[in-house]
């Protein structure tokens, strides 16, 4: 056994980053099909749902379906720090999408999952309703009805 490291016969790294753009594909490619195989769950748990309605089911389906873990997504109070920097930060009001994807960019998530940016986006606002009443921060509607929100003065 030799202790010397081998080193590579080129200056650099061509095949290192082809390994890692196939491999990254391939994960995209995987993600794409448990996403497809995900849809058809739910269709089936649907169709489950409408058949057990025409044969005259009448319990409660939601009493039925085993709990799931909640996710816990930030610590206690993490969310509203991260919601008043944003705010604290910024130069004009913001809506609440606009501070989840400030959070998502912040914390390294991947901007480009949708379905993560929304349920974001979902907790921020609630978050959001809270700080108002608590008095540190205000909305603003905007021409088309949605809500800005700005630190309280």
């Amino acid at each position: 056994m030799s202790d010397s490291i081998r080193l590579a016969r080129t200056d650099t790294y061509e095949h290192t980053i082809s390994g890692l753009l196939k491999k990254r594909a391939d994960l995209f490619n995987e993600a794409e099909r448990i996403r497809d195989r995900m849809a058809e769950i739910k269709n089936d748990i649907s169709a489950l749902d409408r058949v057990l309605g025409t044969l005259g089911y009448t319990g409660d389906l939601d009493a039925e379906m085993p709990r799931q873990k909640r996710q816990v997504l930030f610590g206690r109070g993490e969310l509203t720090r991260a919601i008043l920097d944003e705010l604290r930060d910024a130069p004009r009001p913001l809506g609440s999408r606009e501070i989840a994807q400030g959070i998502v960019a912040l914390s390294g998530q991947d901007a480009r999952d949708r379905k993560y940016v929304t349920d974001l986006t979902r907790r921020v606002s609630k978050a959001l309703r809270m700080l108002k009443e608590s008095g540190s921060v205000r909305s603003l509607g905007d021409c088309k009805g949605n809500l800005r929100w700005t630190l309280q003065s």
